[in-house]
């Protein structure tokens, strides 16, 4: 996968912000939400753009994922192509890193959202800790989708 300019200029923020004052972090909020806003459509954007590159069946196989769960996607039929279990078991694997992103992605929004309520440099700080670890976990779900480029 490759590195994306807006994602390590926000890490390097980030990584920095954890040792800002209160006032420093007053002045810079709104850069620092900017910047997060940026990493995350510069990952949005290669994850589209990764699973536009899928082979017809693992669209397919993703988008009924989607609309279903992945906990109700029957697997293939006795009648099946043996290789539409693991584009099942495939498909499954990247939807659960993409959710599992996202689900990081909303805690550190949120962590932000109430620092900056209770003006809190303490909140301030995790948030930026977890939002790298939220772009981490988007890029790892980019590299699994990545993987299935290669493998079809």
């Amino acid at each position: 996968m490759e590195k994306l300019p807006a994602v390590e200029s926000a890490k390097e923020l980030m990584t920095e912000a954890v040792g800002w004052s209160v006032m420093k972090w007053l002045r810079q909020k709104r850069t620092v939400r900017q910047i997060a806003d940026q990493a995350n459509a510069a990952l949005d954007q290669l994850n589209r753009e990764v699973k536009e590159r899928w082979s017809a069946d693992f669209k397919v196989a993703y988008e009924t994922l989607l609309g279903q769960g992945a906990h109700t996607m029957k697997p293939p039929g006795k009648n099946a192509r043996a290789t539409d279990s693991q584009v099942i078991l495939s498909v499954r694997r990247i939807k659960a890193a993409d959710e599992e992103a996202y689900r990081a992605r909303m805690d550190a929004e949120e962590s932000f959202d109430i620092a900056e309520k209770q003006l809190s440099t303490a909140l301030a700080r995790e948030g930026c800790r977890k939002a790298i670890r939220s772009w981490e976990l988007h890029e790892k779900a980019i590299r699994i989708a990545e993987a299935l480029i290669a493998s079809h």
